[in-house]
């Protein structure tokens, strides 16, 4: 039989693109609340969707640059930094996505491909390959993002299509 282990299901390339897809849904969703509402709007012991939101941006670009650099000093303190930033406003966060985004694009690029194999302790915390760390990521705005569209719903705001990726 042959060994699938060496096969592969997407490229890096592709990957980011499904995730950066994500990463488009995620901001018009942040888009789509209302400023009070974002910031304070919650459902039983869930926190605002503001809060998810800052956590999401500190595990991502600092993740993706602790990935590219093995840097992780530095990723562990972006981290901290973004989880400690007084956002006043949306824009402020949407801000930072916006640079975020155009960040993990530009680190993205620095990856060599078997990078991805490859074991690493991020932020101290999580070892994992790399790319289950990417995952890691991803998974988490999305869990996020359900969050934010269910509290859209329970405000009477019609959320953005998930499968609208664009």
């Amino acid at each position: 039989m042959e060994n699938l282990s060496t096969g592969i299901v997407m490229t890096p390339d592709q990957l980011l693109e499904l995730w950066q897809g994500h990463r488009r849904v995620t901001r018009r969703v942040i888009e789509a609340f209302p400023e009070e509402e974002f910031f304070e709007f919650t459902i039983g012991e869930m926190r605002p969707f503001s809060a998810m939101v800052i956590e999401i941006m500190s595990m991502q670009m600092p993740g993706v640059y602790g990935i590219a650099t093995r840097d992780w000093e530095t990723a562990t303190h972006m981290f901290a930094e973004i989880n400690k930033t007084n956002f006043e406003t949306k824009e402020d966060i949407l801000t930072i996505w916006d640079k975020a985004t155009r960040d993990i694009d530009t680190y993205w690029k620095q990856i060599p491909v078997e990078r991805f194999q490859e074991t690493e302790k991020a932020f101290g915390q999580w070892e994992a390959q790399c790319y289950w760390l990417i995952y890691y990521f991803i998974d988490n705005e999305i869990h996020h993002r359900g969050q934010g569209t269910v509290y859209l719903r329970a405000l009477d705001i019609e959320p953005p299509a998930f499968y609208d990726r664009s």
